[in-house]
């Protein structure tokens, strides 16, 4: 693989190029991307997709926030065509940044579902993870599990274990839970947790579910992907996911998703590879080497993910998850959710 740095004033990243091709000029025949999700989930979509169109593509990896900096200090100056990233939330604020086109074509719209893509065309979801119940198979009966509003009720007191407030997943949620049910009601199930707490809130997903297994805790909520790492590790961790709210709004669902930049010198590789991303083909690539599930929901989840089962989404546009972003964050320092 082919290195390159690029050391702007206050960042230093680094752009690696697919081992297909070598650093070169700008063409039609290249698209740049710059990337939140780490180099190996990357590269085998890009090599891919490199053999089917000819097309070579750059990438750049880094933090998410880091890279939005870059976008907005590059402006027409950018060498970006692409933006990936991780969660809605973060989709949602590059919109808001002006980084993005809009890019609204039947093959997007054919494939990936409208509560997975930014109303106006900014960006869309390309896989999908759940954030759901993780519970103890050893001290959880799942038949007293329900939803995400049940786990404030009392008979959790001290047997319930969150991620910190500060993680854009927890705000995703939070952001969640005050679209359904008002600020007010939402404040309520957010109290409920605080009491309900085994622990100080932690910093990562895998933390809660070693929690739960170390007896600290009986109950989490996690995203999926990290029960799928989890198990590859260790397949009889007494753990299982529970499906929250079937009776009602469904699971809370996010994305990873894209955007076309604004200033891109080659928007129409861009788009090309954007609806790529969304075929079959790439969808069954993408999924699985996260343990995430398709955003086209005409493919289906790899052997691992589909043994967990199906479930009802909530069906709510992302974009909502970064409107409401804001509240979700007062919200919870509010109601002392750290």
């Amino acid at each position: 693989m082919n290195i390159k740095t690029w050391v702007p004033s206050t960042l230093a990243l680094t752009l690696a190029v697919s081992s297909i091709g070598v650093v070169q000029a700008k063409s039609e025949d290249s698209v740049t991307v710059y990337s939140s999700r780490k180099e190996h989930l990357i590269k085998p979509l890009f090599e891919s997709f490199t053999k089917d169109t000819g097309i070579k593509v750059m990438y750049l990896t880094g933090k998410g926030g880091a890279l939005i900096e870059r976008l907005k200090l590059e402006g027409k100056n950018t060498k970006a065509d692409m933006f990936m990233t991780v969660d809605a939330g973060n989709l949602w604020y590059a919109a808001t940044q002006d980084l993005f086109q809009v890019v609204q074509t039947q093959t997007l719209e054919n494939n990936i579902p409208s509560h997975l893509r930014d109303p106006k065309g900014l960006w869309t979801g390309l896989s999908v993870r759940a954030r759901t119940i993780v519970y103890s198979t050893e001290r959880v009966n799942p038949t007293d599990l329900s939803t995400y509003e049940n786990l404030a009720d009392a008979k959790w007191t001290g047997r319930l274990c969150l991620r910190t407030s500060k993680k854009i997943y927890t705000k995703s949620l939070v952001a969640s839970m005050i679209y359904h049910h008002s600020k007010n009601k939402a404040g309520d199930i957010i109290s409920g947790w605080v009491n309900n707490l085994a622990a100080i809130p932690n910093a990562k997903d895998s933390h809660i579910m070693n929690a739960i297994v170390s007896g600290q805790c009986d109950v989490g909520l996690v995203n999926t992907y990290y029960f799928g790492r989890l198990i590859a590790q260790n397949p009889n961790v007494p753990l299982k996911l529970f499906w929250a709210n079937q009776d009602t709004t469904g699971v809370h669902v996010n994305v990873s998703g894209a955007g076309v930049i604004k200033y891109a010198t080659n928007a129409k590789g861009a788009i090309k590879l954007l609806e790529w991303l969304s075929s079959a083909k790439a969808q069954a690539i993408y999924a699985s080497l996260n343990k995430e599930y398709p955003a086209n929901p005409n493919v289906a989840s790899d052997e691992v993910v589909s043994s967990w089962g199906l479930f009802k989404q909530d069906k709510m546009n992302l974009a909502q998850t970064g409107i409401l972003q804001a509240d979700a964050v007062k919200l919870m320092q509010i109601k002392g959710y750290r």
